[in-house]
């Protein structure tokens, strides 16, 4: 039945995909971030249903007479670099033929990046994929929250087969990183039980993640609790919530939850934590030998591990998106994905600076806020994990550059804007 559902769901959207190509970006979104189609047991779980919807949406993309150009930034075009360093590094690499099938896969995420930029414009396109991703993760926030509940904490929540976030572990950033959007449409929305429904997924989200037992959810989960309060416009009602709901949500896990999150403090004698540290230390060495291109995307074998490794025999992946990209690409590649992370910081800087005192821009800024708590929640839970070419932090990047945009345009329309609260500049109060 589920296969049955997708397919009418994909398939269906097809022809709505040629007449309006947004709706082609939301779909792929959707396929590709929640992966519906792996929830299925039959004929669904390994369709091509991703590559449908990428090529009528980019046949849509060639039909339409709308402008067909993305909004021209500095970070688009380190995002290029990026994309086009990866093919170096690639060409360069340690096993190329294993290397090329990750990235064709990683530059297909980025060909689409592009195409939601050329094809997402108006606020109300923000917000459907601002909905599309929520909805997409907030599905397994919310289902793993229940489950914790009712499981006790006792069992780890896990995530679709057979996509980037099927650990425990990547699960959990997933989760955190989008935990800002619902909060921002929280603050957006005028309907009283939408509001109650979104204010309700975010304390289930959360449980999700610490039910998930990632020790760098929970660390992310605390940088991105107290930067959320620093951005939000409500910081007394936030503070209010997150005093009441983190500790209610810390002494609810088990004591075997607690023991794992003790063992931050002791990574001595964790055997995963010197494992991570055994991979950090092969990939720097690994850099240092090949500090140009790196090694390539498939690293993580006997063979390296034997030469860069201090333990030859504990062989584990990255579990850092900064030294996975080092070893991966070089110290080229970390630079640039550093610095598209830099920039994407100052954008969102300069979107708040914009918006500021403007009624009609208001949500911009808000959006721009909480755009970067998400940042923040995936700079540090991102440190233990390897989820570089994880797509929702660069749709959350495009998402910035498409608002950037907007923004400038509505700019000289609004030399006399309101201020916030009603005071136009230069009026009495």
């Amino acid at each position: 039945m589920r296969d049955i559902i997708i397919s009418l769901i994909v398939f269906g959207s097809l022809p709505f995909i040629l007449k309006k190509p947004h709706i082609g970006v939301l779909m792929w979104v959707w396929i590709s971030v929640m992966n519906p189609h792996r929830l299925s047991w039959g004929f669904a779980y390994s369709f091509p249903f991703a590559a449908i919807v990428a090529a009528t949406t980019l046949a849509s993309l060639l039909i339409t007479s709308k402008e067909k150009k993305p909004p021209a930034s500095g970070e688009l075009f380190v995002l290029c670099a990026f994309s086009a360093w990866m093919v170096v590094s690639t060409i360069f690499s340690l096993d190329p033929s294993a290397s090329y099938t990750m990235l064709q896969r990683v530059l297909k995420i980025m060909l689409m990046i592009v195409v939601t930029l050329t094809l997402i414009r108006s606020k109300e396109q923000v917000h459907l994929l601002i909905w599309t991703l929520v909805l997409s993760l907030g599905y397994f926030g919310v289902k793993g929250g229940i489950f914790t509940i009712a499981s006790g904490g006792n069992f780890r929540v896990w995530g679709p087969e057979g996509s980037f976030i099927e650990g425990n572990n990547e699960l959990a950033l997933a989760i955190i990183t989008i935990m800002p959007m619902l909060y921002y449409l929280h603050l957006e929305s005028r309907h009283k039980w939408l509001n109650r429904g979104l204010i309700a997924a975010m304390p289930l989200c959360m449980l999700a993640a610490l039910g998930s037992y990632s020790r760098g959810a929970l660390l992310a989960i605390a940088a991105m609790g107290a930067f959320m309060w620093m951005k939000s416009p409500r910081k007394a009602m936030l503070g209010a919530i997150l005093a009441l709901l983190v500790p209610a949500a810390l002494l609810f896990m088990p004591a075997q939850w607690g023991e794992r999150m003790d063992t931050i403090h002791s990574y001595q004698e964790d055997s995963s934590a010197m494992g991570r540290i055994n991979a950090w230390s092969m990939t720097y060495n690994l850099a240092k030998d090949r500090p140009l291109v790196g090694g390539g995307f498939e690293i993580y074998d006997a063979a390296t591990f034997a030469r860069y490794a201090p333990n030859p025999n504990d062989i584990h992946a990255a579990h850092s998106v900064y030294f996975q990209c080092l070893g991966e690409h070089g110290f080229v590649g970390l630079g640039l994905y550093l610095l598209l992370m830099l920039m994407s910081w100052r954008r969102a800087n300069w979107i708040i600076r914009s918006t500021d005192g403007r009624v009609e821009l208001a949500w911009a800024g808000r959006l721009a806020r909480m755009i970067q708590v998400s940042m923040v929640g995936f700079a540090v839970g991102g440190a233990f994990l390897s989820l570089l070419y994880f797509d929702v932090p660069y749709y959350l990047l495009a998402i910035l550059l498409i608002v950037a945009a907007h923004v400038r345009q509505q700019l000289p329309a609004s030399s006399a804007p309101a201020r916030l609260g009603g005071v136009a500049p230069g009026a009495r109060p």
